[in-house]
């Protein structure tokens, strides 16, 4: 995975960027009608169920645009919340409060929703040995944020991007001219480049995985769109080899049952492409 600096960078792309994009050259309607130096407070209020998440994103999406402004934390990152529910309240300048408004709303209500399905995946896997992972199928740009709150609900991080660890899939095999071809490529690349990356490769039957065993030093085989008994075959057969993954079409019918085949992690991408946003809002209070 990046590193913490990485990550952060990344973070500070997407608040430089998105508030770019919302607020342009100047908010006109908080420019218009709201004094300067006004002061105001908000609460981000909860309208739904689920999974709190983004809470510390909000805080530096402020600081970004205002750090006068001061925050109050009700609940934190990974708090179960109700409707009706208090998250933060936030004071200071009425005209930056607005300007930070939507993309802490608009975050904040995406990340809760992963954070919300990702823990439902994670508690339906309660008792055995397997934790869940993301994938790289996650809404371009906000990337970061998506990762970030499926660590938030419990789950695991895959690979960041495509820098940080070397996944032969498909149709890296099928261009490579096969197996034992992509794998021995790869070992030379990353000698020639110096480069630490582990290595997966993906399995489409149980032949590609005893290949793929015959090629030493791979961290961790995919075994992807498996039924639960080849899957089986497949954990007794890599063994103390190597890690297992099952990726492929697994739900919330079927995760347990894969996850009951021994592997150590099932990789989904429904955790992050296929959520509705948590609902919440941002509303003025009395001071």
């Amino acid at each position: 995975m990046i590193s913490r600096e990485q990550f952060n960078k990344e973070l500070d792309l997407i608040i430089a960027n998105a508030i770019r994009e919302d607020v342009g050259e100047g908010d006109h309607t908080s420019l218009s009608c709201i004094p300067k130096e006004a002061k105001g407070k908000a609460q981000l209020l909860v309208k739904d169920e689920g999974i709190i998440a983004g809470v510390e994103f909000a805080k530096k999406v402020f600081d970004y645009v205002d750090k006068s402004i001061k925050i109050e934390i009700l609940k934190q990152d990974g708090d179960r919340v109700k409707r009706g529910d208090v998250v933060l309240y936030v004071s200071g300048n009425s005209q930056s409060i607005l300007k930070g408004e939507r993309l802490v709303l608009n975050a904040m209500q995406r990340m809760s929703a992963i954070a919300t399905k990702t823990r439902f995946y994670t508690d339906l896997l309660k008792g055995t040995n397997t934790k869940v992972l993301d994938t790289r199928k996650t809404t371009p740009g906000i990337r970061a944020l998506e990762k970030w709150a499926v660590k938030i609900g419990g789950g695991e991080n895959h690979r960041f991007a495509l820098y940080d660890m070397i996944m032969i899939k498909d149709n890296h095999i099928d261009f490579a001219g096969g197996i034992t071809q992509a794998i021995t490529k790869t070992k030379a690349y990353l000698a020639e480049k110096k480069l630490d990356l582990k290595i997966i490769v993906e399995a489409r039957n149980l032949d590609e995985i005893r290949e793929i065993l015959d090629n030493k030093g791979v961290y961790r085989v995919l075994i992807d769109n498996f039924n639960f008994e080849d899957t089986r075959k497949a954990v007794k057969l890599i063994g103390d080899s190597c890690l297992t993954e099952s990726s492929g079409g697994i739900n919330e019918e079927t995760i347990r049952k894969y996850a009951e085949c021994g592997v150590n992690f099932i990789s989904s991408g429904a955790i992050t492409h296929s959520v509705s946003n948590l609902d919440l809002s941002l509303k003025a209070v009395e001071e």
